[in-house]
């Protein structure tokens, strides 16, 4: 009988918690499925031959250098060539491109796009081939809770550095240094515009340049407290203040990357937010209010609330999220151990399939289950963007959504019905050897039967793919 449980928490751990069973999975985690799980909770190591937020200025300064000495050839061949012979659609058109048809010369993507799709396609892809996918999900968790969008020149390379440098450094460890970081982040103080925030009366202020209340609105309506937090409009000015000089440095000028902060900006005096005054000065005055934030009981609940609602059901049981926030409370805000608490309680076990996968999820599950190791960049960015959930492009600092209503209409499913069937006819898959080793599935269940009684090989790994129990988790 034990032996029969641990098989159907198996199945649980591979698929609720991780990232779909790949092969040998369910085995593995039949002896102990707890404790298989808190075992990948482990640091996530990238490569550090891809680009990083410092080399991406370097890369943006290149782009923008070669940019404009395009632009200053086109100008200076139309002041000496005969107009009727120059190619007027292609201002970085030069002698050698002639002749040469549109798609020849667009076949190759501008740096910014290239370094973007690097740097999400790498993450995808070790995703893909993970044993440890509890952390993988985990990262993408906190990627989409402190989301930025990959819009406009800067943030295209920009943002997919975040994840990897501030959110997977603190992966593990308390929420407070990962909320730090972030906020610090370039990726977030250009998106949130803080890098040009200044105090009203700073010696920058004359500059004509205000303060922004867009990155420290985001912290406290969804970062930390959530919009029922408790806070008001001047407690959103006073962090904005609180916060003015956290700004990013632009390395020609600077002689430096990455996070600077800019005393000229920085509002001076005290700040007073949700009724604590702060009389630090300088950088310490926002990391402190920052701190605190992060402490706050109104923030372990909405973080503990979205953690349950991301791993085990759209509706959050209140037992569930209280035991989490507990142990939040507890451990000062420590992430693996409210996830070894997450791991460990009885309501995150229960045998219903609560969640639907979005389609991140949805991808990564078929193609660990069918064991592909290699992926294209072009076919990765083509399935994902037909499904709605392109890499960091959500559109808004809320993030995208995980509610199976935003994800199971009509369109939608048709759309990943497209793709399964592509995907059927381009593996030669065993759909019978795949659903034992990723469902387990009863053969008195109908989703076996239909398998196994299906036509041809291709509609029996469309029918296993599209089944209530793989879309599920």
């Amino acid at each position: 009988m034990a032996e029969e449980t641990n098989a159907e928490l198996a199945i649980i751990a591979v698929n609720r918690f991780g990232l779909g069973a790949r092969s040998g999975e369910l085995k593995q985690a039949k002896v102990d499925p707890q404790q298989w799980l808190i075992k990948q909770l482990q640091a996530i190591k990238f490569s550090t031959d891809l680009p990083s937020s410092q080399q991406v200025f370097e890369i943006m300064a290149e782009y923008r250098k070669n940019k404009s000495k395009a632009k200053q050839q086109f100008t200076e061949k139309m002041q000496t060539a005969d107009m009727q012979n120059i190619e007027m659609s292609d201002p970085a058109n030069t002698s050698n491109n002639k002749g040469k048809s549109k798609k020849d010369k667009n076949t190759k993507l501008n740096p910014l796009k290239s370094t973007y799709r690097t740097l999400t396609t790498d993450t995808f892809k070790q995703a893909m081939l993970s044993e440890n996918s509890l952390s993988f999900r985990l990262l993408d968790f906190f990627s989409n809770h402190f989301s930025v969008s990959a819009q406009g020149n800067f943030m295209v390379p920009l943002a997919g550095t975040l994840e990897r440098e501030a959110i997977n450094d603190n992966l593990l460890g308390r929420f407070e240094d990962m909320l730090l970081a972030v906020s610090k982040h370039p990726a977030m103080l250009v998106y949130l515009n803080n890098e040009k925030s200044v105090g009203p009366t700073s010696r920058a202020s004359k500059k004509n340049r205000g303060l922004n209340e867009n990155l420290a609105r985001e912290i406290l309506e969804l970062h930390t407290l959530g919009v029922n937090g408790g806070y008001q409009q001047a407690d959103v000015i006073e962090l904005a203040k609180g916060i003015t000089g956290w700004s990013v440095a632009i390395p020609k000028r600077d002689k430096r990357s990455g996070f600077l902060y800019r005393a000229h900006g920085h509002e001076p005096g005290r700040r007073n937010l949700l009724g604590v005054k702060y009389s630090q000065q300088g950088v310490k005055q926002g990391e402190a209010m920052l701190r605190d934030l992060a402490r706050h009981p109104n923030t372990s609940k909405h973080i503990c609330t979205k953690l349950v609602r991301h791993f085990i059901s759209d509706s959050p049981s209140p037992q569930l999220v209280d035991a989490l926030q507990a142990r939040w409370q507890a451990t000062n805000g420590n992430i693996k151990e409210v996830m070894i608490t997450l791991i460990n309680h009885q309501q995150s076990w229960l045998p219903e399939q609560q969640k639907f996968k979005t389609p991140r999820e949805f991808v990564l599950s078929v193609l660990r289950a069918l064991g592909v190791k290699k992926i294209k960049e072009k076919q990765l960015f083509f399935v994902l963007q037909s499904l709605g959930q392109m890499p960091m492009q959500a559109g808004s600092p809320a993030g995208y959504s995980d509610e199976q209503q935003d994800w199971n209409g009509g369109s939608a499913l048709m759309s990943r019905i497209e793709w399964v069937a592509r995907v059927a006819k381009s593996y030669r898959a065993n759909a019978e050897k795949i659903m034992q080793q990723t469902l387990a599935l009863p053969t008195s269940n109908r989703t076996y039967k239909s398998v196994i009684r299906a036509e041809s090989r291709e509609a029996a790994l469309t029918l296993l793919l599209m089944s209530p129990e793989f879309l599920r988790r």
